[in-house]
């Protein structure tokens, strides 16, 4: 099947695609934040750049797009109908890289949660999963 958008409008719509202040990294902050903790955000000087690092604590915390991250739910499962190769190739890069940057985090010493996408929509149940990491 054919992309129903134009090649422009696909490349307007990707390129609106943010790799920072997305809704689940909002949400994780401010769930982190309303626990009492402070981080630092996208440090540049540890692999990956995490999206919060908990410096006092020596933990580091990721949010992860269930698509562009290959996460075993529903959203991640999606196999895209154009240009499949491109994206499988993409897409599984993502995954190579985050395995390399969270082995070489903790062999640094840091402690590391991944948060996908797909948990943000339950904050009960994030905030459980926050805390049980963080209190540790």
């Amino acid at each position: 099947m054919a992309d129903v958008l134009t090649p422009e409008q696909r490349r307007l719509n990707m390129s609106r695609i943010r790799s920072r202040d997305t809704r689940p990294e909002m949400v994780v902050r401010s769930l982190v934040h309303g626990m009492g903790y402070r981080y630092r955000l996208h440090n540049p000087k540890l692999p990956g750049k995490p999206d919060l690092t908990l410096t006092r604590h020596r933990k580091v915390i990721f949010v992860h797009g269930c698509f562009w991250h290959k996460h075993r739910c529903r959203y991640g499962r999606v196999v895209p109908k154009t240009n499949a190769d491109f994206w499988e190739e993409k897409r599984q890069g993502n995954v190579e890289r985050d395995r390399r940057n969270i082995t070489e985090l903790k062999r640094l010493g840091w402690e590391v949660l991944v948060i996908w996408e797909c948990w943000t929509r339950d904050t009960e149940s994030l905030k459980r999963r926050l805390a049980a990491f963080l209190e540790q």
